[in-house]
């Protein structure tokens, strides 16, 4: 229901949930929600260990650029396009759990946008302010592009015909 003037919207924000419809609104409301927030909860967890590990791997050495946090944000995002486009467009039969889970939780968890705000900053201190302009228009250019690349190319080849064999 809006208020007096304001036009219904033409699709709900969530392209999964119809709140309208009784039946899907057990995700935002009783018990479903509680296992919502654990699949999200379990999943993030599951990110952020993920990230950290990528740091230990290829640490940054002291005044070097981030390059763990950004391609970290670019391959997250990337995998982020893959789901979307296998769940939101594909995967109809999917687990109501498996985009909080994936999406939210474990690749929410693995994105972060703290460390390349931090990272950012360092940079700013270290003086490099080319290199922090560039991190800071190159990460979120690059991460969108890996979004639209990787759903793109998913979208081709779930929509290719099978090879007999």
């Amino acid at each position: 229901m809006t208020s007096p003037g304001v036009p219904e919207p033409a699709e709900a924000i969530d392209p999964d949930v119809d709140l309208h419809v009784p039946g899907q609104r057990a995700e935002t409301a009783g018990r479903g929600k509680w296992w919502v927030l654990s699949a999200i909860s379990v999943g993030g967890v599951a990110g952020a260990l993920a990230r950290y590990a990528a740091s230990l791997l290829w640490p940054a050495a002291e005044g070097a650029f981030p390059w763990a946090t950004f391609w970290v944000n670019v391959v997250g995002c990337a995998l982020i396009g893959v789901l979307m486009v296998l769940v939101s467009e594909h995967g109809r039969s999917a687990h109501p759990l498996v985009r909080p889970f994936l999406g939210v939780g474990v690749l929410g968890g693995f994105t972060t946008f703290s460390t390349y705000a931090r990272d950012f900053t360092e940079l700013l201190e270290r003086e490099e302010a080319g290199t922090a302009m560039a991190y800071a228009g190159g990460t979120p250019a690059c991460a969108l592009g890996a979004v639209w690349l990787a759903a793109s190319v998913t979208r081709w080849a779930v929509s290719r015909p099978a090879v007999a064999r």
